[in-house]
């Protein structure tokens, strides 16, 4: 079986595809996204929602995972450059090619994972 080095190395697109959605939030972030900008704030909320109460996501880890989704050309990050900061995050036309994806692994997890597990990305939520 070839490691992980020579699949990314012979250009597979499954390979590209999972190094470029791999983190913790890059799959919810996106799905939040879809229905519209939404400020740092937000997302953070967003992201909250369906967790732990006592789960806290980390101001470095959430500006990790924006950042690496701003480079791979999924979301669009609009600087308003005012004081107080304003800034928006947004679907690009790749993220926004990108949510039947989600949402179609997110039918999937309804049908075959245990109660619960769809939660994170608004399974009990109205599509």
């Amino acid at each position: 079986m070839p490691n992980a080095k020579s699949t990314s190395a012979c250009g597979c697109p499954v390979a590209a595809f999972q190094k470029m959605i791999s983190g913790k939030y890059k799959l919810r972030i996106v799905w939040d996204l879809k229905d519209g900008a939404r400020r740092y704030g937000e997302i953070r909320s967003g992201l909250l929602r369906g967790s732990h109460a006592t789960q806290e996501i980390a101001p470095r880890v959430l500006s990790r995972e924006l950042k690496a989704l701003t480079a791979s050309g999924l979301i669009d990050r609009k600087d308003y450059g005012v004081v107080p900061p304003k800034v928006e995050y947004r679907l690009t036309g790749k993220g926004r090619s990108f949510v039947p994806v989600i949402a179609a692994i997110r039918d999937w997890g309804g049908r075959h994972l245990t109660e619960g597990a769809g939660e994170e990305l608004g399974q009990t939520e109205a599509a």
